[in-house]
């Protein structure tokens, strides 16, 4: 079995290593997060999409609740197939937001969370990531039903943009998941 660093066109880089555009980006996640996860630092090779991406993760972050953001990330995710953001989602949700391991462990298996809105908001989310946009009546008459507002769902979709750019790098260039995430693989 091949490692993600062996297949990976876009490697990583440190903040000495980053072009000039990208060091202060990466030295201000790593004062924020502690480090710089490897995702961001292989978003570093091209500091526009570093800085599109922290950009619009900016205006998402005025959407939603916390909760509510990184389970619409994690579910995102899971449609896309992405490993290292599975995990790093799986992780903020249980480690950071306290939620219990038993509803994170439901989104990942694609079973019912037992908390209505939760699970009207997963399951819009995925329709929206599988159907490449679409999403059927029922779903987004569920999503309302539980008590969201229609414009949510667009803001839903920059959730849904951001996973598509982290999770298609990833395929396109497989990111070695981080020591803080590597529980959640």
């Amino acid at each position: 079995m091949t490692s993600p660093s062996e297949t990976a066109l876009f490697h990583p880089l440190t903040i000495g290593t980053a072009p000039d555009d990208a060091k202060p980006v990466l030295e201000q996640i790593r004062k924020t997060f502690g480090f710089v996860p490897n995702l961001m630092a292989t978003f570093a090779n091209a500091p526009a999409v570093l800085k599109g991406y922290l950009a619009l993760d900016a205006e998402f972050a005025k959407t939603f609740t916390t909760v509510e953001r990184q389970l619409i990330l994690l579910a995102a995710s899971l449609e896309n197939v992405c490993p290292y953001c599975t995990a790093a989602h799986s992780m903020m949700l249980k480690a950071v937001l306290n939620v219990p391991a038993e509803e994170v462990a439901a989104v990942r298996d694609h079973r019912p969370t037992g908390n209505i809105r939760h699970d009207a908001l997963i399951a819009l989310t995925r329709e929206i990531v599988q159907k490449r946009g679409y999403a059927g009546r029922e779903t987004v008459a569920a999503f309302l039903a539980a008590g969201y507002r229609t414009e949510q769902i667009m803001e839903l979709l920059l959730g849904v943009a951001l996973k598509t750019i982290s999770n298609y790098l990833d395929h396109l260039s497989p990111t070695t998941i981080d020591p803080a995430f590597a529980a959640e693989r």
